[in-house]
């Protein structure tokens, strides 16, 4: 994790202050205790992280601060020991058993005694305990508890996440007898007091490997009134599954669902935050099965504003199970085949689709930031390895499901905030005023025109996205404007969000796989029954730690149960249930990452084209065109000139040369190296390699292998030709490495690269003829014209001593 310490500075921390916090270990071997104040990081070098792990409560003193201000720390305690396993690669060195963690922010391996590796065998995967913590003059020692089983075993890489990260993924033995006792369908006795709508046409619309439908729409035309108050629009349903329903508070399935807090997504695999039987099953509304469902009824006016809206508890009926494609397939051909299969739906796919139109102008209206980006899919075979990489597009069928969600949680955020009830919302703040000048002082760099104010809003974002939309380095103005938002977090706090541009937004429409939206559930129902929902905090414990918001202290209190209000404990859960989503993604990215890195393993050697999707000050980021995967040009890779990066801008540029690299530029590369534990791929730069390769084979074919000895006055002057030869390639625009537009230029052909030999040729030879004609002139070097002139005095004297006439001498030529 990139550390910011832009916000320290000695009135955070004082000088020989005592502060404590969590260590978080970075694996070149120092690290970062992360204050329970929010306050910024403290930095902790390697030699104080001997005696400490990743993960350990710390009491820590500020003994100084760099040039930066940044606050620097001495252990002076060690409040608590993390006590969770920890995975690693089981090794036998020189006789001595040792565990190499596959976190590499623990910085330490860790020793295991003869008799305590169980069953494990030399290289497999194993889960170890700590018996001994390290010191300052010895290792951490630990005994195996479990043996997960080969590096190479299929599925193994989630295994390893899921234990890495501490993804619950094992129901309490309660919870699954629980689930168990559920009926297997809806009964009689569960439709009280519920709306009948099993009549209604709704559908849903997901995407093909979806196993768990949530969420249900149907759109019709509507009319209402006459006059100035005749409405006229449509009347949108979104049917939400109702969890609530079977899982109730302080029961041992929510007890496992507020743990898990959300359900984690692998390839090939689900972690769910609720059992089979309820995600799969019981709440999931599958395609006519009777199903109890919470319904938001919208009325939409023909401009896309929401005019009114009401809750209610339903049951329903799914009439059909649609894909994104189907859908998409559909609205774009009518009276195509897909079409003909569903031609009784058809017109409820249009009304929703008109509705859609709707919605979406008035997102246009509030300024809402929409950027397009490239989603991924990895497809993998049978044994868990990538098939392939495929983009997921988004078409209208999912701008359509998005739009309607959207519309559905906003009128849950706004029936809370009027019922003046506790609840979560989800929040997105502006940009940090550190993140705000950056990105001004980028878009200055650029010569963009627009710019943002100092209290900025979305329609300013929106603005810029637009007019900068085809631009050759379009991508790279999109990165740096997302990258100043802040992330997105659950809050009781009602801020609004930002990227959406709504004064309060909550989610509302998957209680399935996120507690948080369970939880708004509950509310709203509350609410209907003119009640009041309080959190059964005392049975509620968070599981990691509370996550830090910029600027602001993180709640103090890691136990609901433990809060003296109630907009405490509502606070604390929304920190967990924030920590537990940024939990999930990390694993998802982890997995993703081991699985491209074996992938591309296979690759090694192979040259591809790519885009520059990031630049850092240590190198270029690629991400390759065919594979959708992302690796390392280290900036020693880029030749043998210094380089300079210029962080406003986002680029590097040579010093000599003036050759540029940003964000958006198309390269060639080759895959040099992967590093399958620390999820690493290193490409190397080709296009000038080859370059170079022809440069040097112009030399052997003008003055063949003699001149290629080294040695000599004329080689010098070939290498000084080639160098200059070489500089004047990279000073001409061809060569400039600028972002330009896709497609990727055609690539090279060999017409092109003769001509470009041709012309090393030519300008070697204009060196070789200037040098000669050096050489025989008066400016010829002093002590050689001496040489020569005494070798033809010494000459004459010889002749002349001999009596004989001078011989007539004639140079062999070559091949004579």
């Amino acid at each position: 994790m990139i550390k910011n310490f832009k916000n320290a500075s000695p009135q955070s921390h004082p000088l020989m202050g005592e502060i404590e916090g969590t260590v978080q270990g970075h694996r070149d071997g120092h690290g970062f205790l992360m204050p329970d104040d929010g306050q910024p990081d403290v930095y902790l070098s390697s030699q104080e992280m001997h005696a400490v792990m990743h993960g350990d409560r710390l009491r820590v003193r500020v003994v100084r601060f760099d040039k930066r201000n940044r606050p620097e720390g001495r252990v002076l305690e060690i409040l608590e020991r993390r006590k969770k396993p920890i995975i690693g690669r089981l090794l036998l060195e020189s006789g001595i058993w040792l565990v190499a963690p596959e976190d590499k922010r623990y910085g330490q391996d860790i020793l295991v005694p003869k008799n305590a590796i169980a069953n494990a065998t030399a290289g497999q995967i194993v889960a170890v305990e700590l018996t001994e913590p390290p010191s300052l003059y010895s290792q951490p020692v630990g005994r195996v508890t479990e043996v997960l089983g080969e590096i190479d075993d299929p599925g193994m890489e989630i295994e390893i996440a899921v234990r890495k990260y501490e993804v619950p993924h094992a129901f309490s033995a309660d919870t699954l007898q629980q689930a168990a006792k559920l009926p297997d369908r809806v009964r009689a006795v569960d439709m009280k007091h519920r709306i009948d709508l099993r009549d209604v046409a709704l559908v849903t619309i997901d995407g093909e490997d979806a196993r768990d439908f949530d969420d249900a729409v149907y759109c019709e035309p509507h009319k209402q009134g006459r006059g100035k108050t005749a409405f006229k629009g449509w009347r949108l349903l979104v049917a939400i599954a109702d969890v609530s329903h079977y899982v109730k508070p302080g029961e041992p399935l929510d007890r496992d669902a507020y743990e898990r807090a959300t359900s984690v997504y692998f390839p090939r695999r689900v972690i769910p935050m609720l059992p089979e039987k309820l995600s799969n099953g019981l709440c999931s509304l599958n395609p006519e099965q009777d199903r109890l469902s919470m319904v938001c009824d919208m009325l939409v006016t023909e401009a896309g504003e929401l005019h009114a809206y009401q809750f209610y508890p339903a049951v329903i009926n799914s009439h059909a199970r649609f894909t994104y494609t189907e859908v998409a397939a559909i609205l774009g051909n009518t009276h195509g085949p897909e079409a003909h299969k569903r031609q009784a739906l058809v017109p409820h796919l249009l009304h929703l689709h008109e509705v859609y139109r709707a919605l979406l102008s008035q997102r246009a209206k509030r300024g809402a930031v929409d950027f397009e980006t490239t989603e991924t899919q990895i497809v993998c075979d049978d044994n868990g390895r990538i098939e392939k990489i495929v983009p997921r597009t988004r078409n209208e069928a999912h701008r359509l499901i998005e739009e309607a969600m959207l519309a559905a949680n906003v009128c849950a955020a706004d029936f809370i905030a009027g019922g003046k009830h506790a609840s979560l919302y989800r929040v997105h703040e502006g940009p940090t005023p550190e993140k705000r000048g950056t990105l001004q002082a980028y878009l200055r760099a650029l010569g963009i025109g627009m710019g943002i104010s100092d209290d900025p809003t979305p329609g300013e974002f929106q603005a810029i996205a637009q007019a900068t939309k085809d631009r050759p380095d379009a991508q790279q103005i999109h990165t740096m404007l997302l990258r100043s938002m802040q992330q997105a977090i659950y809050t009781p706090f009602n801020s609004g969000h930002f990227g959406l541009a709504y004064q309060a937004y909550t989610h509302f429409t998957s209680p399935i796989r996120r507690y948080p939206d369970l939880l708004v559930h509950r509310v709203i129902k509350a609410l209907l029954g003119t009640k009041k929902y309080a959190l059964d905090a005392h049975k509620m414990e968070a599981a990691n730690p509370l996550p830090k918001r910029p600027g602001k202290a993180a709640p103090k209190i890691p136990n609901p149960g433990l809060a003296s209000t109630e907009l405490e404990r509502w606070e604390v859960v929304g920190a967990h249930c924030s920590a537990n989503e940024r939990r999930a993604d990390e694993a998802s990215r982890d997995v993703e990452a081991w699985l491209k890195c074996r992938y591309m393993r296979d690759h090694l050697g192979e040259e591809f084209a790519g885009t520059v999707s990031a630049v850092t000050s240590f190198g270029l980021f690629v991400q390759l065109d065919a594979m959708y995967v992302e690796g390392l040009i280290h900036i020693t890779e880029l030749g043998g000139e210094y380089f300079r990066f210029d962080e406003v801008r986002q680029e590097l540029r040579g010093e000599r040369t003036g050759i540029r690299y940003a964000t958006g530029a198309r390269v060639q590369v080759q895959v040099s190296r992967v590093d399958l534990d620390g999820r690493k791929i290193d490409f190397r730069l080709v296009r000038e390699q080859d370059e170079h390769r022809l440069l040097r084979g112009a030399h052997r074919d003008k003055f063949g292998d003699k001149r290629g000895d080294g040695k000599g006055p004329a080689r010098k002057q070939d290498k000084r030709a080639e160098q200059r030869a070489r500089r004047e390639a990279a000073a001409a625009p061809a060569a400039t490495v600028e972002p330009m537009p896709l497609p990727p230029p055609d690539p090279p052909t060999a017409v092109d690269a003769l001509e470009r030999i041709e012309q090393a040729d030519r300008v070697l030879k204009a060196e070789r003829r200037k040098s000669e004609r050096a050489t025989k002139g008066a400016s010829a070097h002093p002590v050689k014209a001496a040489k020569r002139t005494a070798r033809g005095a010494a000459k004459s004297v010889a002749v002349k001593g001999s009596g004989a006439p001078a011989a007539k001498t004639t140079r062999r030529k070559r091949g004579a």
